[in-house]
């Protein structure tokens, strides 16, 4: 199958735009059950009735793993936002609007992953801090009261596509059934490390449309700053995360 050029990259897969279709091929380094995993937490989201791009197969393609998927034709709000930042608030405002959303669906057990699961596996993965901070996070990660929501697990304003007349909302691999306050300070900390300006516009928002309180928030943050540890982030990137895990442990 010829897919011709990605039209965009990320750090587990390539996007392609084929035939109509979106085609999303998983680094060969993944473990088998990427594809597949990815693409029940996308089917689980649309089951629920949120604007989530139709998972059409899950496939090989030249031997690496592929999901197609329904191709949603628009622009991300990410992209509107760059283009014009005096609208930064209109576009955190509808983002949020869709978050709420998101975080009023009431997963029923074992439909989802756990957000426990997920993030003891994240910490547990990451080797530049010490098995004592680990373990304090771990202790500090058992110690919470997790409400049973639908959470994104990576969600900004790159990942909504606005349409013509709605907002679609994708790459849902790092969804889970958890505590929203842990999902809030998952963006606002996605924000933060490109503006923090931004990021405090989207926390106030979320605030005020929610009630949620930002002290409940934050007492996420150095669990939250580890799992994102586990990521593939710059140097810059992990030297701010240890500080907040210093900072908040």
């Amino acid at each position: 199958m010829e897919l011709g050029k990605p039209i965009a990259k990320g750090n587990t897969a390539k996007i392609y735009l084929s035939d109509g279709k979106i085609v999303k091929v998983f680094n060969n380094y993944l473990p088998d059950t990427e594809s597949i995993r990815e693409a029940n937490k996308q089917k689980f989201a649309y089951a629920c009735g949120l604007p989530v791009p139709k998972v059409l197969d899950v496939t090989r393609i030249n031997g690496e793993q592929a999901i197609i998927m329904e191709y949603v034709k628009g622009e991300t709000l990410g992209d509107l936002f760059m283009n014009n930042k005096a609208q930064a608030e209109h576009h955190l405002t509808i983002s949020v609007e869709m978050q709420l959303k998101i975080h009023s669906i009431v997963p029923d057990r074992d439909a989802i992953e756990t957000m426990y699961d997920k993030l003891y596996r994240q910490i547990e993965a990451v080797k530049i801090v010490d098995k004592k901070v680990k373990a304090d996070l771990l202790k500090k990660l058992d110690s919470f009261n997790f409400d049973n929501r639908l959470c994104h697990g990576d969600f900004h304003i790159f990942n909504v596509i606005k349409t013509d007349n709605k907002v679609v909302v994708i790459d849902w691999v790092d969804s889970s059934a958890g505590d929203i306050h842990a999902d809030v300070y998952r963006t606002y900390l996605l924000y933060s490390q490109f503006s923090s300006e931004l990021a405090e516009m989207y926390l106030r928002i979320y605030c005020e449309k929610s009630g949620v309180l930002k002290s409940d928030v934050f007492q996420w943050a150095p669990v939250i700053a580890c799992a994102r540890l586990s990521e593939n982030v710059s140097k810059e990137i992990a030297q701010q995360l240890i500080k907040i895990i210093n900072h908040y442990l």
